[in-house]
């Protein structure tokens, strides 16, 4: 065992003892141990290659697939976390830290291609009840079909809906479980985005989300899940994001299928901030997607998902003008094929379909019926 000098030259003058130094330092030693024994260290390297045509200019399509990274491999993400969950006391305390960077990266930083936190929380147990879990910190968004974490979603590229929605919370968030099929998690945040620049980083918003889940007794929709929620302020030019969707089980174990919309109201305020004049229907935008699943094997899948989406008046939809021009809307079909052949690895194949029927949408100089092409390979090792 080392020792630092002071402890040394203490021992020497026999101002302590080496017997002590030692406890000392186990003790320390053991305190270590047993704070870093239920850490655990987990997380994913994302990358791909895009392959897209149709209408479109280099500018990319930020939905398809990464903005700037179409006809090129891409590193979409590299995650680290650090997680250790809470215990059985009644007064537990735990931590989440994951770390992110690529050019899908989402978190603190604010823009892709850049290192970020994506999440960096506490959790807190309160015994009230049956025991409200709070997070503080940093944290996904929890409403949405599709979330930040890339192969939990059925397809490769996201949805419309995805790309409305905050992508993180920065704020207290309580959760509560009536029972177990009924839980309500609420609280207040601070948006935080790199999709899109609705949010200003002062804005506070009402974070609610109720979500449901099917018994066993319910037979083969056992394991259903439904889900609504908001993400909203109501002050005048305040901003609000609704969410509801549903997962159900068919007869067919290996069949499942899904629904979601997503809908924001800017309240004519534009970049967080500057107020913007829209139309009849104010700055506004909604999306509707079908989502399949079926598990051919414990390797093969299918997903399939189908999407219409109405901008309204999101003069500057994704952040980047000309995306979304006044009156745009359309719709997205995606097919993607999933073959795991390698241990921990996640590999797919992605076909996608995007129409635009009106507007400059995919960085064209197009007016009208803009159609883009897209296929994409994705291989994601998770540890």
């Amino acid at each position: 065992m080392k020792f630092n000098k002071w402890t040394l030259g203490l021992a020497a003058v026999g101002a302590v003892s080496m017997a002590s130094a030692v406890r000392a330092d186990e003790a320390k030693l053991s305190v270590v141990n047993t704070a870093l024994s239920t850490t655990t260290l987990s997380g994913y390297v994302d990358v791909g290659f895009t392959y897209a045509t149709g209408d479109q200019t280099a500018t990319g399509n930020p939905v398809a697939g990464t903005a700037g990274a179409l006809d090129r491999f891409s590193l979409n993400d590299v995650d680290i976390t650090l997680d250790k969950p809470l215990d059985a006391t009644a007064w537990s305390a735990g931590y989440h830290v994951e770390l992110n960077t690529g050019q899908q990266a989402v978190g603190w930083s604010g823009a892709n291609s850049a290192a970020a936190i994506r999440q960096a929380y506490i959790t807190l147990n309160t015994p009230l009840g049956n025991g409200i879990t709070w997070k503080a910190g940093i944290q996904d968004d929890i409403i949405g079909y599709e979330g930040n974490t890339d192969g939990a979603n059925p397809n490769y590229s996201r949805s419309y809906g995805y790309y409305l929605e905050p992508t993180t919370l920065l704020g207290f968030l309580g959760t509560y479980q009536f029972c177990s099929a009924v839980s309500l998690t609420a609280g207040i945040a601070n948006p935080i985005v790199t999709t899109h620049s609705y949010f200003a980083a002062s804005d506070f918003e009402y974070v609610g989300a109720l979500n449901l889940t099917a018994p066993d007794s319910w037979g083969f929709l056992k394991g259903g899940t439904a889900s609504i929620g908001m993400v909203g302020n109501f002050d005048n030019g305040g901003i609000q994001n609704y969410y509801a969707g549903v997962t159900i089980p068919t007869p067919l174990n290996a069949l499942k299928l899904g629904a979601a919309v997503d809908f924001v109201n800017l309240n004519n305020k534009h970049n967080g901030t500057a107020a913007h004049s829209g139309g009849l229907n104010g700055d506004s935008g909604e999306a509707f997607g079908l989502y399949t699943t079926f598990a051919a094997t414990d390797k093969l899948s299918f997903s399939g998902r189908a999407e219409y989406f109405n901008l309204n008046n999101l003069a500057t939809f994704y952040g980047v003008t000309p995306y979304g021009y006044p009156g745009d809307s359309g719709y997205e079909l995606t097919a993607t094929v999933g073959y795991n052949l390698w241990a921990n690895v996640i590999s797919r194949a992605e076909f996608r379909w995007d129409h635009s029927e009106h507007g400059q949408p995919f960085g064209t100089s197009s007016t009208a019926y803009v159609n883009s092409f897209q296929i994409a390979l994705n291989l994601i090792y998770t540890f």
